[in-house]
């Protein structure tokens, strides 16, 4: 259902092009939003995502920047300036997985996991504070495996903690123009990334995770985006809301 929540707002959204950062940017589109579909190597994704929108009477544009390397923020901001004067709603979404214990992670593989999902969303921050407009919106998106111990995706989950600490000292800093920052957490999300999810036995043991015994939709991490991302969301700062559909709740 669209709606015109966000009218006359700019929105970026970082790894955009598919899974759940796609369903955030469908979201925040039809609730008026001009979207910027970030994107870093799969221009037929992104692409689609962008016809997608402007064919259900949309607006958005895609840029193309690779995060994790140096100058990967100067880089996406100077993309979005092509299209764009200033951003209401920044949605930090891209990420890597970082799979292994502590003794099977390499170094570079840490380094490659924290350059992406922790040191290009601050900097994202940093260099788009100056076309940040005040009583705008920053959404971190985190992950479930932060509430946990995690063993299997150690750097992973410690990188998505370094995330959830900078949402808070954001909202702290950031207040007094206005601006909320919050993260949000997914549980396990059915989307291409996870391929062993055609395995129906893999699929009901995931969904048996949560309490109501089902996988995660994309759709249902982008409804709760869309909430903070609208003037509902206003009284709303500081915050990591859990959008795992209950998991780990029996535990």
């Amino acid at each position: 259902m669209s709606s015109t929540a966000l009218t006359g707002r700019t929105a970026l959204v970082t790894g955009a092009s598919r899974g759940i950062g796609r369903a955030i940017a469908l979201r925040l589109a039809a609730d008026g939003a001009r979207v910027a579909v970030h994107y870093a190597s799969n221009e037929a994704a992104a692409k689609e995502t962008v016809d997608t929108i402007e064919a259900a009477g949309g607006s958005a544009f895609a840029i193309r920047t690779e995060l994790g390397v140096p100058g990967d923020a100067e880089a996406l901001w100077e993309a979005f300036d092509a299209h764009a004067d200033g951003v209401d709603i920044l949605v930090n979404n891209a990420g890597i997985a970082g799979p292994g214990t502590i003794h099977e992670v390499e170094e570079a593989d840490y380094d490659r996991v924290f350059a992406v999902n922790a040191k290009a969303p601050f900097f994202i921050v940093k260099h788009g504070l100056e076309r940040l407009r005040d009583g705008g919106r920053i959404v971190n998106v985190s992950s479930g495996v932060t509430k946990v111990a995690f063993p299997g995706m150690t750097s992973y989950a410690a990188s998505k903690g370094a995330v959830e600490v900078l949402t808070l000292t954001l909202a702290e800093t950031l207040g007094s123009r206005g601006i909320t920052v919050n993260a949000v957490s997914p549980g396990t999300i059915e989307t291409d990334i996870h391929p062993w999810m055609a395995d129906p036995a893999a699929k009901a043991h995931a969904a048996g995770f949560s309490v109501f015994n089902r996988v995660g939709q994309p759709a249902d991490v982008a409804d709760v985006v869309g909430f903070l991302a609208s003037s509902d969301g206003r009284w709303v700062t500081g915050q990591n809301i859990d959008v795992s559909g209950g998991s780990g709740l029996g535990l």
